[in-house]
Order: structure tokens, then sequence, then C-alpha cells
């Protein structure tokens, strides 16, 4: 459009011109005066025309011009932002990669540290166990060697005469001790222990030992005796401090027993004064008669062993003291045949580790299966189990601490 509105111009000034020499050389008419005249003013307007569309174009073309300037000044803005982003971004990513770099780095010293600690951590551990071992090796070797020391660098000595020339009764460990009242646990304890050392060994013999004893049941005494009776091996009996009643006949009736000067052998009749409760008199006549025959079962083969009667043995028994309760030491019970030896030592063999290294047992039954108690006054007793049918105590008991519920 603005190449047509040029082209016009031009040509119409061309044309112009052109008009006015050819209307210099002759006269013109009015009408083709007008038309000149007409002419002219088209041209002149033309002109005006091409003016303004030369302004026009002029001021499109300083638009066009600040446009592209802005244009480009906007362009180099954009870019300058853009590479300010660029180089932001850059620098980011550079200080990014920089820390990251600085943090992986970090974490690889960490690394290598805790490694490096963890290793001396192992090195310690190494030193201490290699310490811990050896202290326990060390306490090991003392508790092992104390354990040792509890126990005597000895054997149990076994002899099958084991009273020497002089005076000293050796004691193996084939031993059964017997203290306390007589009762059925005492029995099955002894007789049991008499069969395990037969079948071990049927010649040594074996040694029941007792420390203190008041007696008891008739029937576990008697058991007792039946057992040392039927043993292949020898079964003596030693008695260190006291035997009275069923105790003191299994003493005088062991096939070999043996005493201190000084321990003490007593013996009476049967009494039934600790076991009767409401018994008419034929039931007091019926027991009377039954502890007769175990008197007898029992007093019988002790006054034979002493060569006299029964009877000459109870009169000898109120002789001696008006309550019956015959009692002698060792070296008189020993001339009355009640114990066959007087020693003057007693050496334990089987006793080879420490008693003091033993921790104390806490309070239990004794091995008859007794128990030590307080009556309602606070004095100390113990009740004895109740008895068979047809058994009954025969047991040394002056003070009444052993008692019947």
């Amino acid at each position: 459009m603005k190449h047509s509105i040029l082209t016009t111009a031009c040509l119409a000034s061309l044309c112009g011109t052109s008009f006015a020499q050819e209307t210099a050389k002759a006269p013109t008419p009015p009408a083709v005066k007008a038309v000149e005249t007409e002419q002219t003013k088209l041209v002149a307007e033309n002109a005006l025309q091409a003016e303004k569309l030369k302004k026009e174009l002029t001021e499109i073309r300083a638009r066009v011009a600040r446009l592209k300037l802005e244009k480009e000044a906007l362009a180099e803005e954009l870019a300058l932002a853009q590479l300010k982003k660029q180089k932001a971004t850059e620098a980011a990513d550079t200080e990014f990669h920089l820390k990251q770099k600085a943090l992986s780095e970090a974490a690889e010293l960490s690394k290598q540290e805790a490694a490096h600690a963890q290793n001396e951590l192992k090195i310690l551990q190494a030193e201490w166990g290699m310490k811990t071992t050896k202290l326990e090796g060390e306490i090991a070797a003392l508790e092992a060697q104390k354990k040792r020391d509890e126990y005597a660098n000895a054997k149990p000595v076994y002899l099958e005469n084991p009273l020497k020339d002089d005076g000293t009764l050796v004691i193996s460990d084939r031993r059964i001790s017997m203290n306390g009242p007589v009762t059925m646990a005492t029995a099955d304890h002894i007789t049991a222990r008499i069969n395990y050392f037969n079948n071990k060994d049927s010649k040594q013999p074996i040694f029941i030992v007792i420390d203190s004893s008041p007696g008891g049941s008739v029937m576990a005494g008697y058991r007792i005796l039946k057992s040392m009776e039927g043993s292949n091996a020898p079964v003596y009996v030693v008695v260190k401090s006291f035997a009275a009643s069923m105790a003191a006949s299994i003493c005088t009736l062991a096939e070999k027993s043996y005493a201190y000067p000084n321990s003490v052998i007593l013996h009476h009749q049967i009494s039934s004064t600790i076991m009767f409760a409401n018994l008419n008199l034929t039931q007091q006549k019926e027991f009377y008669e039954e502890s007769q025959q175990w008197w007898k079962r029992l007093a019988g083969p002790i006054a034979k062993k002493m060569g006299i009667s029964t009877e000459e043995f109870i009169q000898k028994m109120y002789a001696k003291t008006t309550s019956g309760d015959w009692t002698e030491f060792g070296t008189e019970a020993q001339k009355l045949k009640w114990v066959d030896h007087i020693v003057d030592r007693i050496h334990e063999t089987s006793l080879l580790k420490n008693p003091d290294a033993q921790k104390a047992p806490a309070p239990t039954a004794m091995a008859n299966g007794l128990k030590e108690t307080v009556d309602e006054k606070g004095k100390p007793c113990v009740y004895l189990p109740r008895l068979t049918p047809k058994d009954c105590y025969f047991l040394y008991n002056r003070d009444g601490y052993y008692r019947m519920k």
C-alpha cells in the first residue's frame, strides 16, 4: 500500500510538469485552463497527500525503528537476564556440587574415622578379651585350686581288721550314721546302705556310727539288727557318745562293737509310759504282753551275751538304779560285754572334704524324718511318728524331749 501511494504521487508530479511545459507554448482556453487549474489543484493535493504519506511513513519508520530498538533492548535485557540466571544457576550448581563434594568428602572422612574408631574398638575389645580370658583363666585356676584344697591328699583306708594295735579304730567310707530316735525312716536309711555296700564289696566291714541315739521303735531297730545279721560283709557298730535303749541293743548285739572309754551306754526295760492314751485294763494287759514279747526277743540275746538270764539282767538294772536305767561308761560296758572293744582314737578316713567348705544346710528334717519344734510353753521337743500296730518305743526319754501327739 505504501509503494502504491508513492507511485501515484510520482506520476502526478511528472504529468503536471509536462502539462505545464505544453501550456506555456500556446494560449490555453478557459475550459482547458479550468481543467489545468483543477489538475494543478489535484497535483498540489497529491503532493500534499504524498508529503503526508511521507510524514506518516517517516513516523511509521521511526516507530518501527523505536520498536526495533525496544525489541533489541528487551532482547538484550532478556539475554542479560538469561545470562544472569544462567550464571546464577551455574553458580548455584557449582555451589551445590561443591557442597555435595564437601559433604561427600566429610561423609567419607567420617566413614574412615568411624572405621578407624571401630578398628581401635576391636583392638581394645580384643585386648580386653585377652585380659578377661587371662583373668578368667586365673580365677578358674584359683577356684580349681581352692576346690582341690578342699579335698585331702588321701584315700579311704579299708582294713578287714579295723582296730590297730595302738588302739586306733580305722573307719572307711563304708560308714552309716545313726543318730537321734530310731524310726522306720532310720531303718530304711541304714538297711538300704547295708545292701549297697554288700553289693559293692561283700568282704570289707561296714560301720554303723552312733554319735548319740536315745533308741526308738523296736520294729525299726529289729529291721536294722536283721539286716546286720543277714549281711555277708561284717557290720560293726561304733558308739562315740551315747547309745540307749534300742540303740544300745544294736550296739551290744553287733558282730563287733567299739566305743570310746567315756561313751555312755544305757540299757533298760521297754517302757510304754510315753505312748498310751486311753487304754482299758484288757488293752493294757494285751499291750504289756506284747511288750514282754519284744523285751524277750531283745533282752534275751543281750543277757545271753552277758552270760546271765533275762531275769538276772532285770535285777541288775534295778540294783544299779531305782529307775532301772542301767548306765555305764565304755570301759565298764566292755566288762559287761555291752561293747566289745574300747578305742582311744577313731580315724575317719572317709572324711576327705573340708567340712568348712560346705555351705551350711538349711534347717530340715533329720535323717530319721524328725524335726525339732517347740511346744505351747516354748520348750523344745521332738514329736515321734505314729507307730505301726504292735510296735512300741524302746526309748530313753527322762526329760520328755521326745513326745507323741
